[in-house]
């Protein structure tokens, strides 16, 4: 059986995406990165993305009218490199209805938090400080039309140690990110991953 196809989106760094990679020349995933799309140019994780000959694409949200037309140039870019499974590393943006339509169940994000904590968060770490939690950690789900709500893969529990800051939290979290990002791919390569109604159920494949 052929590997299956992963388009990944990213906006920055691309430490998570690097991961994936890592992974996959392991041979770790049942699954091959096909493409790398960007919403921002010159950014780390496009180089990331040509270091490991991978195809890489930049569609910007300033080029286009609405955010549906830069989902759906999105999703055209996706179809052409024949994406199965699209995986959100550190990508900024709300995706609308063409990628949701077009990838129901198929498109994956990571959260540096144990959802349903502090969903849609763009300070998770410190909102969990915040808050006194004695543990944090992330999720990987699947992206539905509710922000961070969608059913949940993959969660990797982090303790909060009394000295902590944002950035050291964050710092532990990540790693645990690189780690659950590329489980939750090769569980949906492995055709182990079956979504009943807000659960995924894992099987042996």
């Amino acid at each position: 059986m052929s590997a299956l196809r992963l388009g990944v989106l990213v906006s920055g760094r691309g430490t998570n995406l690097q991961a994936i990679l890592d992974a996959e020349a392991r041979g770790e995933l049942s699954a091959t990165v096909a493409i790398v799309i960007s919403n921002h140019p010159g950014v780390l994780a496009l180089e990331r993305a040509q270091r490991a000959g991978v195809p890489t694409a930049v569609v910007v949200r300033a080029d286009y009218p609405t955010r549906r037309a830069h989902d759906a140039a999105i999703v055209d870019c996706l179809r052409r490199h024949d994406v199965r499974l699209v995986a959100c590393a550190g990508y900024d943006r709300i995706v609308t209805a063409p990628l949701l339509e077009a990838f129901r169940h198929r498109i994956i994000n990571v959260h540096p938090a144990l959802l349903p904590a502090f969903a849609g968060s763009l300070h998770a770490q410190a909102d969990a400080l915040a808050h006194g939690v004695k543990v944090s950690g992330c999720t990987v789900h699947f992206v539905t039309e509710q922000v961070d709500g969608g059913p949940i893969i993959v969660q990797r529990v982090v303790p909060v140690q009394e000295d902590d800051d944002a950035e050291r939290l964050a710092a532990r979290i990540l790693a645990e990110e690189h780690r659950a990002l590329p489980e939750a791919i090769r569980l949906f390569g492995e055709g182990r991953l079956r979504v009943e109604g807000r659960r995924v159920c894992i099987g042996e494949g």
